[in-house]
């Protein structure tokens, strides 16, 4: 059967969907919408409808091949028969292979930098504080740091004493202090000046963020170790499969919807051949 996919919104008059000559209820369309967020109501009508017609599809098959529910119980929830029976049809149609060992170490001498201990900072700081929004507090800010900065360069020694005296930051109790760092604790210009710096430099200038000017030290790094592909193997096997079983998924639903005689909405795009 040819498939007949006619795109209509739901503008003014209502937008009638029919799979293979079952009409999806407009009213059900709109209570599925709750489940696809979105921008305008627009892309969460369209959503909601790609995915009704989907599960439409998938039941209709099921029920061709008299696909019998089997619930499972995860998590102290059980499926209800339409999810089990749309299981078992995804289930017995798609065959997934499994990632073997020597796929998964491919992947791995491929991707080395995802299993990667982070890198280990250990950095000091002197925060001026203040605002973008102020800009005179925000210049006066910047031009205290750029003095301070000036000092220190002149006697890196005193930077201690210096952030107990000018630092805004609780850590300036500690001397300024940070204790150890790793990527995404900090701003991403804080981390971005960090990262550039050499063991016991200081920044050459002031680093600008959302909370002021920082005069930043770095004192140690620790770089990060690759982690041994046994501690990985198992995890990267799931990633692998997962990815074969989202694109055979896809497939299979694109060869169910080929079949299909749908109208109302556009399943054209990919978005659209998921299981949901």
């Amino acid at each position: 059967m040819s498939c007949s996919v006619h795109a209509q919104l739901p503008t003014g008059r209502p937008v009638n969907v029919v799979v293979n000559g079952v009409a999806i209820a407009r009213d059900e369309i709109v209570r599925e919408m709750q489940h696809h967020p979105a921008g305008k109501p627009i892309a969460a009508w369209q959503q909601a409808a790609r995915a009704l017609v989907i599960r439409e599809l998938l039941m209709q098959e099921a029920r061709r091949l008299a696909i019998e529910p089997q619930p499972l119980t995860e998590d102290g929830r059980r499926e209800t028969d339409e999810e089990a029976i749309m299981r078992g049809l995804v289930d017995r149609e798609v065959v997934v292979p499994q990632a073997d060992d020597e796929t998964c170490r491919r992947y791995y001498q491929r991707h080395q930098a995802q299993f990667r201990s982070p890198d280990i900072y250990e950095a000091a700081h002197i925060l001026f504080a203040a605002r973008p929004a102020d800009k005179d507090a925000y210049a006066a800010a910047r031009a205290e740091a750029e003095g301070v900065l000036a000092a220190l360069i002149e006697r890196p020694e005193s930077f201690a004493t210096m952030a107990e005296a000018y630092s805004a930051c609780s850590s300036a109790a500690h001397g300024g202090n940070l204790g150890q760092i790793v990527t995404g604790q900090t701003t991403p210009e804080f981390e971005q000046a960090l990262v550039a710096l050499a063991p016991g430099a200081l920044c050459a200038e002031p680093v600008a963020t959302r909370y002021g000017f920082h005069i930043i030290r770095l004192d140690r790094k620790h770089d990060g170790q690759l982690l041994p592909y046994e501690l990985v193997a198992s995890r990267i096997a799931d990633y692998l499969n997962e990815s074969v079983r989202r694109r055979a998924d896809a497939q299979y639903i694109a060869r169910l919807v080929s079949a299909a005689k749908i109208e109302g909405i556009d399943l054209a795009d990919a978005d659209a051949h998921r299981v949901h």
